[in-house]
């Protein structure tokens, strides 16, 4: 072997023997779980759950005893108002309706009788009554005069006054008899008043009728129909419940702890625990002035603009506030962060050596948090692990599981 070759031969493996060195020093690091610190938007939310509240509910029954004739909703439907609903049937208000036609019209007749046949009889025997005065009258002056010249005795002028005293009083009966029986009179006041009284039991006679007819009083939903035909029901039973459509809302609550991050007006994304993949845009319009001492949360109410059509009364459903946003800022998962003392601090991977590095967190994420100072983008976390400690060698693995540093 020449000298030349053997030189070559001793620098290989030198060679060897360093890239060995290295490999089994590398071997020896150990290996943490570990994250880069990355830059992206970051969104802090609030977490509520809540139920969806209609405008209203409206419950609908029975102003009378019936029996149920015809249902003409199905749970689940929607209705307009004035919509007929529902019908009862009840032969007593039937009956009621009829007797109050019968006294209406004779009420009228009554009223037609004193203005067609009773007042121009009593105009006749008025004018009967002042002829017969004039009559009386002149017949009174006539044996007056007999009397006083003798043709005629005492007796005759007597007669004479009692039949004119008689004439009198039969006109002033007749002009009586004819005042009542005139326009705004007493008799016909009375048959006025009787006429005013049966139009108003007819009225109420067929408003009870009406009330058989069960119409819906505002566009709603059907939620339930506690009847069905052929039902005898009792005055007040309930017969259908309806919720009132038009605002949809949801009634929710939150921990809290994070009140000091509502403010009315924020936007919310809502998703329903039956349509988990359909999320829909909610505001939160209304936030309780009292907590709820025994769960320690607060109430909201949250404005719905375009309710989907699948959203029901009462369902269950989940929302999500968005409470700050950061367009650029530099995020970690929030279990890579540690806790002492107020403090917040993480191991930095510097120089292929654990450094605990103190941190000043910003928002939080589900499950993220920003942190605005201490870190750079890029930085690698090692995760919490009880064999770290301050100036420890170290090598992360990934995401993947595999060794990525340094």
């Amino acid at each position: 072997m020449t000298p030349k070759r053997r030189r070559w031969l001793i620098a290989l493996l030198l060679l060897g023997m360093c890239a060995a060195a290295a490999l089994w020093w590398w071997a020896r690091v150990p290996v943490f779980d570990a994250v880069q610190v990355r830059q992206g938007p970051l969104q802090q939310t609030v977490v509520a759950t809540g139920r969806v509240d209609s405008a209203a509910r409206l419950t609908l029954g029975s102003e009378t005893i019936g029996t149920v004739a015809q249902v003409l909703v199905r749970e689940g439907q929607q209705v307009a108002a004035g919509e007929l609903l529902l019908r009862l049937r009840a032969h007593e208000a039937e009956a009621q309706v009829h007797k109050a036609q019968a006294e209406l019209a004779q009420a009228q007749l009554q009223l037609r009788n004193l203005q067609v046949v009773d007042a121009p009889v009593s105009a006749q025997a008025l004018q009967q009554a002042q002829a017969a005065l004039q009559l009386a009258r002149r017949e009174h002056e006539r044996t007056q005069a007999l009397v006083a010249q003798g043709f005629l005795a005492q007796a005759h002028l007597d007669a004479a006054g009692n039949a004119l005293a008689a004439a009198q009083a039969q006109l002033r009966s007749a002009q009586a008899q004819h005042a009542a029986r005139q326009a705004g009179g007493t008799q016909q006041a009375l048959a006025q008043a009787r006429l005013q009284q049966a139009q108003a039991q007819l009225q109420q006679a067929q408003a009870q009728r009406q009330s058989l007819d069960i119409r819906a009083p505002a566009d709603a939903l059907v939620l339930a129909r506690q009847v069905e035909p052929g039902d005898v029901v009792q005055a007040g039973r309930t017969l259908l419940e309806l919720a009132q459509t038009g605002q949809t809302r949801i009634e929710a609550s939150v921990d809290e702890k994070n009140l000091a991050l509502l403010q009315l007006g924020m936007a919310a994304q809502a998703v329903a625990d039956a349509y988990p993949g359909q999320g829909f845009a909610a505001e939160l319009e209304h936030i309780a002035p009292g907590i709820d001492a025994l769960r320690g949360t607060v109430g909201l109410r949250l404005h719905v603009p375009q309710p989907p059509p699948f959203l029901r009364p009462d369902m269950s459903v989940s929302v999500e506030l968005l409470a700050r946003q950061r367009p650029n800022a530099l995020i970690l998962p929030a279990d890579a962060v540690q806790h002492s003392d107020q403090a917040h601090w993480v191991w930095r991977l510097q120089q292929g050596r654990a450094q605990r590095t103190p941190v000043t967190l910003g928002i939080q994420g589900i499950g993220q948090v920003e942190v605005s100072a201490g870190l750079q983008a890029g930085d690698w976390v090692l995760y919490p692990n009880a064999a770290l400690r301050e100036g420890q060698r170290a090598a992360v693995r990934g995401p993947s599981g595999e060794r990525v540093a340094p």
